[in-house]
């Protein structure tokens, strides 16, 4: 099977894998696509495979991206997934090879991704990584772990920024989430699902919303895309946490 890459030329007219059938997410859908016109400027890649499925890797400059890591002359992964009948048959190993080989030819001096110490929603898996050949170089309390697979031995190490290594938030009182739209199921499921699971219960929930890059590498969570935090702790990245049907057990679970 064939892989294309989504650019400005066809990004209208093409999917971007997550949430495609998903009508009630349609407008957050959007404003995923939005996100990710505004970053091609930014080096932004986006590789899927060419079929209606979700099997695609997305990358880009370290420098660039939505996420609290320093990594000089690095490509960061971003989101990267083989779903469903695609898995087992070498997709995310050739997607993977792609990103190396277009590092390489652009003078870079590795990979780095931010994944869990165990799986973690909406991150890569950490153990499949490993077996490529990425080697942890940072860590957080919290369970995030910094991956990197360097191409040369002068390459500098990758680390986690300073606020994103603690493990807290500032807001010690009550629950508190970042979220950004490189996810085209945040928008709605923040704004909606989480507001009326919060009214259920009447819970006041802080939301903060990443609106930039430079809010984004400044946040106090690797998981730019969702995090949850109670009275400052870390919670989860599990999105499906802001449904009525999922919340006090997914809370309870890692309180």
């Amino acid at each position: 099977m064939s892989y294309i890459t989504i650019d400005q030329s066809n990004i209208d007219k093409e999917h971007i894998c997550c949430a495609i059938s998903d009508k009630k997410c349609a407008a957050s859908y959007e404003l995923k696509k939005e996100w990710i016109k505004n970053e091609f400027k930014n080096g932004f890649v986006f590789r899927r495979i060419n079929e209606r499925a979700k099997v695609f890797i997305e990358y880009g400059p370290a420098e660039k991206a939505w996420i609290p890591v320093t990594a000089p002359n690095y490509f960061m992964i971003g989101c990267f997934w083989v779903s469903g009948q695609y898995k087992g048959k070498g997709h995310g190993k050739a997607l993977l090879q792609e990103v190396i080989n277009d590092a390489k030819n652009k003078g870079k001096d590795g990979l780095v991704a931010v994944v869990g110490n165990k799986k973690f929603h909406f991150m890569s898996d950490t153990k499949w990584l490993l077996r490529q050949g990425f080697k942890e170089c940072d860590s957080t309390p919290a369970g995030f772990s910094l991956v990197y697979l360097p191409f040369t031995e002068k390459a500098e190490l990758p680390y986690l920024n300073e606020q994103a290594k603690l493990g807290r938030c500032p807001d010690k009182n009550g629950y508190i989430v970042y979220y950004t739209n490189r996810c085209p199921y945040t928008e709605y499921h923040v704004k909606e699902s989480l507001a009326e699971t919060a009214e259920k219960r009447k819970l006041n929930i802080k939301v903060i919303k990443l609106e930039t890059k430079k809010q984004a590498q400044s946040a106090p969570t690797p998981a730019t895309i969702f995090s949850l935090f109670y009275n400052g702790d870390f919670i989860t990245t599990d999105l499906s946490v802001c449904m009525d049907s999922r919340f006090d057990k997914i809370v309870s679970k890692n309180k």
